[in-house]
């Protein structure tokens, strides 16, 4: 039975390139994002493209079912997942105690809920088969707490702690989990961004095709962290000396404005 790949957030950014990579290694797939119409251009366009079988779901992850619903949908279609990429995510800027409560409970859902039952429901296949290849999408920003993005920060240093831990655990079954650290790619990301700093650094930005190619070497090596260009790992290692008060007065400035 040939391997499939799950892709979440598949309709644009480093989900879409991820799909654009598996589908030239001829690689089936399962897309799965809110946006049908996008979806379905997608779909159309890869399989005339690679001759490969895609499925598209529209689902909304900050829906509490939505990973169960994935889930009984590959097994009704008799699918192996050999590849799951939890790329889906979102984010929001400003003070916590003037934040959406609404908007917080669905960015928890999404990046830290939906993620962890993803992999759990479709772990549990892999050890079986002896086989699979897990792509969870953290954050440069797994590294430390930001002021003013705290429930989207803290979420993205659950992803990269669940993950690295999790990598050890199954690794004796043939599963490997590759935790990918992006900075912002040059997307609606950048585009759609309230705060100046996202802005100022537009043009520095890699692309999120340049991301994914990184990220699909890295699961395919079977790499554990994975953490895209030089100044990101320089940064990373800099702070991780850094005093936290210190961390924090800088970051605390740098986004309030």
């Amino acid at each position: 039975m040939k391997n499939y790949a799950l892709i979440t957030g598949a309709s644009s950014g480093i989900g879409l390139a991820m799909a654009e990579i598996f589908a030239r290694h001829t690689t089936n797939l399962i897309l799965v994002a809110r946006s049908i119409t996008t979806l379905k251009k997608i779909k159309s366009n890869l399989e005339k493209k690679y001759g490969i079988i895609v499925y598209i779901l529209e689902k909304d992850l900050s829906r509490e079912e939505s990973p169960k619903e994935i889930y009984d949908f590959v097994i009704g279609k008799n699918i192996r997942i050999g590849y799951l990429v939890n790329n889906a995510w979102f984010w929001d800027y400003g003070p916590f105690a003037d934040s959406d409560i609404q908007r917080d409970q669905d960015m928890i859902q999404v990046n830290i809920h939906a993620l962890t039952l993803l992999t759990r429901y479709f772990v549990q296949d892999m050890k079986k088969q002896k086989f699979g290849k897990i792509v969870n999408v953290a954050s440069t920003a797994a590294f430390q707490p930001w002021p003013y993005m705290a429930v989207y920060f803290a979420s993205k240093a659950y992803v990269s702690s669940f993950s690295l831990a999790l990598s050890k655990e199954v690794e004796t079954y043939g599963i490997t989990v590759t935790t990918l650290y992006p900075w912002p790619t040059q997307s609606n990301f950048v585009k759609n961004a309230k705060a100046s700093w996202v802005k100022a650094f537009g043009w520095k930005l890699p692309t999120s095709q340049e991301v994914a190619e990184f990220a699909y070497k890295k699961m395919i090596k079977g790499k554990k962290i994975a953490i895209h260009g030089f100044t990101n790992r320089l940064l990373v290692g800099i702070t991780k000396f850094l005093p936290m008060k210190i961390v924090l007065n800088i970051m605390g400035t740098f986004l309030k404005k």
